[in-house]
């Protein structure tokens, strides 16, 4: 299948030149996926190998690199407020579901690291909006195995406060934001997806187990993989690469046929009890082979057919 690139700059409400891309099938999409990318990553290049993978099976692709990240303008990866990013990841997202040709769509999204916090964030603001959710290792909280000593984060955190743009750690808003109170996971209601390395030593599978186990969503489901780390679509060797994708493009599927998005739109006001659903858990040791040879790389320019090999970019430090 044939995939078209598309880039386009906005500005938003502060102002700032955002760079926006998106992935399409050449046929109608299935239903939309937009990506959150993680700290100190891009969408523009760093998840383009995931945006062609799920446009080569169907799926309308959208990715937004944040202020100060990728192309975007700002101060590089200073982020002066998470609210920010939000803020600007929603009021994107939610112009691409307005325009005719997505119109009826259902509407996923889809967050990686820090961009998993991002995805549950952008869902809080208008629950009924979205029809499901991919957390790809999300910072929910970082590993205690990389997570700073608590004098080191005050510390650091306090040196940003008087040069704010010196790039040591996080900025204390995202700190805050990835440590709240765990009672606040018990908001998260839209049907989701958790998938995680069980060797992750940036993000803690744990916090993903917790998270599942009390989000108050009855279509919940979490895979664990034996001996991955934690960029599952990118810093796994192919095999493992193609394990990840085609269960993320199995839970699309079964999730994107027969949607009608306007018909939920028109419906979203009433209240509506939910119905109890049996809960997908997997526990996969056996499925998931592992297979750590080096591969060989191919680069992706502009418009390309789907099975060429995108660039894999190995961000150890990401979240």
């Amino acid at each position: 299948m044939e995939v078209e690139y598309q880039e386009e700059y906005i500005r938003n409400a502060r102002g700032v030149q955002l760079l926006t891309c998106r992935w399409l099938p050449i046929s109608s999409p299935k239903a939309l996926v937009f990506l959150c990318h993680g700290y100190g990553m891009e969408c523009s290049s760093y998840m383009r190998g995931c945006g062609t993978r799920l446009a080569c099976a169907g799926y309308g692709v959208i990715g937004i690199d944040y202020e100060g990240h990728g192309r975007s303008r700002g101060s590089r990866c200073y982020i002066k407020k998470f609210d920010y990013i939000v803020n600007d990841c929603s009021t994107f997202f939610k112009s691409v579901c307005g325009q005719e040709e997505f119109k009826g769509k259902a509407r996923f999204l889809y967050g990686e690291s820090m961009g998993g916090a991002v995805a549950l964030l952008v869902h809080k603001k208008d629950p009924a909006f979205w029809n499901g959710a991919l957390l790809v290792a999300p910072m929910c909280k970082i590993s205690e195995k990389v997570k700073p000593h608590p004098m080191v984060v005050n510390i650091l955190t306090r040196v940003e406060e008087i040069i704010p743009k010196w790039k040591i750690v996080p900025t204390k808003d995202v700190i805050d934001s990835a440590f709240k109170d765990p009672t606040k996971r018990e908001e998260v209601t839209l049907p989701f997806f958790v998938l995680h390395g069980e060797a992750d030593i940036v993000t803690d599978p744990g916090v993903s187990r917790a998270l599942y186990e009390q989000a108050g969503s009855v279509d919940k489901t979490i895979k664990m993989y034996p001996g991955m780390w934690h960029a599952l679509t990118s810093g796994e060797p192919d095999h493992n690469v193609e394990i990840v994708f085609a269960d993320i493009v199995a839970w699309l599927d079964k999730r994107s046929g027969g949607y009608d998005a306007n018909l939920l739109d028109a419906v979203r006001s009433v209240p509506v009890q939910p119905k109890p659903s049996v809960e997908h858990v997997f526990h996969d040791t056996d499925s998931v082979k592992l297979n750590k040879q080096p591969q060989v790389q191919k680069r992706l320019r502009g418009s390309y057919l789907c099975g060429w090999k995108g660039r894999r970019m190995h961000h150890h430090s990401a979240i």
